[in-house]
């Protein structure tokens, strides 16, 4: 499909994750978990380029064996463990503009932490931005056991609601207004509201694109690497 926009999707896949050594290319299902967000975001008809920013040399061959654009090493003051994501995807959306000679539309990110995710998210994250004009299209899921009214603090030894109150024995289905969380999967945004504004969400014109929780994995620690290989499998048999 050809699009009269510019469509840049980007993934931030730095060498230095603390919770799990080198999560990125760690193998998943005998994939490397990168290797998901790889296959979804070359099958999107919106994306005009697709690129991997990253600072270790490893995770960049192996994102290129999968068929992604891997154009530079990301320099380190944007790779550290305090460097913000904004930083990181500024430098690569200047990086590809000053390589081009033109500016994108959008900006999509594509966490690889997600690999559950599918090309009709990453699709219908675009078309709802371009639908609605917002600044920018973000996926969330909602929560159920830990809605903001389960969630407590501890004050003197003794349980106390944290921000709203519990009614006793609350069903979960019962839990009004529903809540949402980011998932860490899909920011979709203008490219002014990264490059000028120095945002990736968080304005009033912020829209949700909401996941079902079967594809709302987020791997961040080794418990969900087990979770998300259970649910890579369960989809597999099916």
């Amino acid at each position: 499909m050809e699009s009269e926009y510019k469509i840049l999707g980007l993934t931030l896949a730095r060498g230095g994750s603390k919770s799990v050594h080198k999560k990125n290319i760690r193998p998943l299902c005998n994939m490397p978990l990168i290797a998901y967000t790889i296959k979804e975001a070359l099958k999107s008809k919106w994306l005009t380029r697709y690129i991997i920013s990253t600072d270790d040399p490893e995770i960049q061959k192996v994102a290129g064996d999968q068929g992604a654009e891997c154009p530079f090493l990301r320099p380190d003051e944007f790779s550290t463990d305090t460097a913000s994501s904004v930083s990181a995807m500024q430098h690569a959306v200047k990086w590809i503009e000053d390589q081009e000679g033109q500016k994108y539309d959008f900006i999509v990110e594509l966490m690889c932490t997600n690999p559950m995710k599918t090309v009709f998210d990453i699709d219908s994250c675009i078309e709802k931005l371009i639908e609605t004009n917002a600044d920018s299209v973000i996926a969330v899921h909602r929560l159920e056991d830990h809605h903001p009214i389960r969630i407590k603090k501890i004050v003197d030894d003794r349980i106390v609601d944290f921000c709203l109150p519990e009614k006793p024995e609350t069903r979960r289905q019962d839990l009004q207004p529903p809540a949402y969380i980011r998932s860490g999967s899909i920011y979709a945004l203008k490219r002014d509201h990264l490059m000028i504004d120095g945002l990736r969400y968080g304005t009033r014109e912020s829209r949700p694109y909401i996941l079902p929780p079967e594809r709302a994995i987020n791997v961040d620690t080794e418990i969900d690497f087990y979770t998300a290989e259970a649910m890579i499998n369960l989809q597999q048999k099916k």
